[in-house]
């Protein structure tokens, strides 16, 4: 899904052209959108530039250079998937390349610590270390999580902590990760239509998610 919906993210489109597209896709292949369940007013997120999350596709067409982060989650067969992109509407700047790439980087480091034996903190950590590394910040207010049978399920997996802390990795497990990186203050405040997030500073910032499974001690990636 991540693929038909990051080819279609070109200048002039309408973000809610994109999510007529994923809308079409997931019913065609015989599954449910999940945000529409949880109550969100939309079968996809799409957040353009300052925007961090939970931005409510619409009448705004995508101008060259921006920074669109798109977070899809389904239902197929009962359980739950939940997964983000981010991707330039044409020719990025420097600096927002540069944000995509590393937030994608977090996103792998976070996962290549979800193995047996491991910590819920080490994930946490590997996605902030080289996230600030860089010269980023990790969003604080917004969290992976647990997920199977429901969206959100138990536990939180902050994008920020310490190695060795936190429950002990096992098979079966499966989460949601997901680093929301900024390119300014890891604050950000919410829209008044009360679901939008978007940096206190106006900065830019990414978001790259999966939805990833603990099997035979590693990790396994669910949606790519």
């Amino acid at each position: 899904m991540s693929d038909m919906i990051g080819k279609h993210i070109t200048a002039g489109r309408r973000t809610g052209q994109l999510a007529a597209l994923a809308e079409e896709f997931i019913y065609s292949n015989g599954a449910e959108p999940a945000f529409t369940r949880e109550g969100f007013p939309s079968c996809i997120c799409v957040s353009v530039n300052d925007e961090v999350v939970h931005g409510i596709p619409g009448d705004y067409m995508l101008q060259p250079g921006d920074i669109v982060s798109v977070d899809m989650g389904l239902i197929l067969g009962g359980y739950y998937s939940d997964m983000a992109i981010s991707a330039a509407a044409g020719d990025a700047s420097s600096e927002a390349q540069n944000l995509m790439d590393v937030t994608e980087q977090s996103l792998r480091e976070g996962i290549a610590r979800f193995k047996k034996g491991n910590h819920l903190g080490d994930i946490s950590h590997a996605v902030a270390s080289f996230a600030e590394k860089n010269g980023f910040s990790v969003v604080r207010q917004f969290t992976g999580h647990g997920i199977g049978l429901e969206l959100h399920e138990d536990p939180q997996i902050l994008n920020y902590g310490r190695p060795g802390t936190g429950p002990e990795l096992k098979n079966g497990m499966v989460f949601a990760i997901e680093p929301m990186i900024n390119a300014g203050s890891w604050e950000v405040s919410i829209d008044d239509n009360g679901w939008t997030a978007r940096t206190s500073d106006g900065s830019l910032s990414a978001h790259f998610e999966h939805t990833v499974a603990l099997i035979d001690g590693e990790a396994e990636i669910l949606t790519a």
